[in-house]
């Protein structure tokens, strides 16, 4: 039997300045940051999602450090998944180029949109407005790539978002020797497992991380 969907709608993004990698998502889904973001400093970030793939994380990242890039890497995945027609992938390669998929089986409405260092996707919606919203916000917000993310995650929800509600959320940012004491690349990893509006809290406690992080640079 198979398992319940990963219905929901994510972006993947990322900052040449900074050289982060990241990715939002928000589903009706509980702890849905314990299955589609993946990312690795200098690699590249990936979601997965709709009947997600969880391999796509980890076999992806690995085929992006080799080299491929986003578009290179999307067609391996998917061509070596017999059920690809339900899957939908986001990916942003080491120089911030990308691709999305999205298998023709997935549920409506399901679709995704790239530009320049981002990819965002999105099932059972209840229109495409929401990743034309993730896409526009992306584009026109200022800020480190957190802060932009959340933004485009936000107007996503904001245009209809999730069919079928809200329920858990999360943020990934990698950079390298970022995580804490310097000793991973997870600059950010906040997730929201259970909420009745996940966003507006994963925006509460990425506050919360900023004002922490604040601190620790003032001592």
């Amino acid at each position: 039997m198979r398992e319940n969907i990963v219905a929901t709608f994510s972006i993947v993004g990322y900052d040449p300045a900074t050289e982060e990698w990241g990715i939002a998502v928000q589903s009706k889904f509980l702890a849905v940051g314990s299955v589609v973001p993946w990312a690795r400093a200098g690699v590249g970030a990936i979601a997965t999602q709709s009947y997600a793939n969880t391999s796509f994380g980890p076999l992806g990242l690995k085929l992006l450090a080799e080299g491929r890039t986003a578009a290179e890497v999307l067609d391996m995945l998917i061509e070596g998944d017999s059920e690809r027609q339900v899957r939908q992938v986001g990916i942003v390669d080491s120089q911030g180029s990308a691709a999305t998929f999205t298998g023709d089986k997935c549920h409506d409405w399901a679709g995704g949109v790239t530009g320049k260092h981002y990819a965002a996707q999105g099932n059972i919606l209840v229109s495409e407005e929401t990743v034309k919203a993730m896409a526009n916000t992306f584009e026109n917000t200022g800020g480190e790539l957190a802060y932009r993310l959340l933004e485009a995650l936000d107007a996503g929800q904001r245009a209809g978002g999730d069919a079928r509600g809200q329920q858990s959320a999360a943020l990934l940012v990698v950079q390298e020797n970022a995580g804490y004491g310097g000793h991973n690349d997870r600059k950010i990893d906040l997730r929201v497992d259970d909420h009745v509006q996940p966003i507006t809290e994963l925006k509460r406690i990425f506050a919360m991380h900023q004002e922490i992080a604040r601190r620790s640079q003032d001592k």
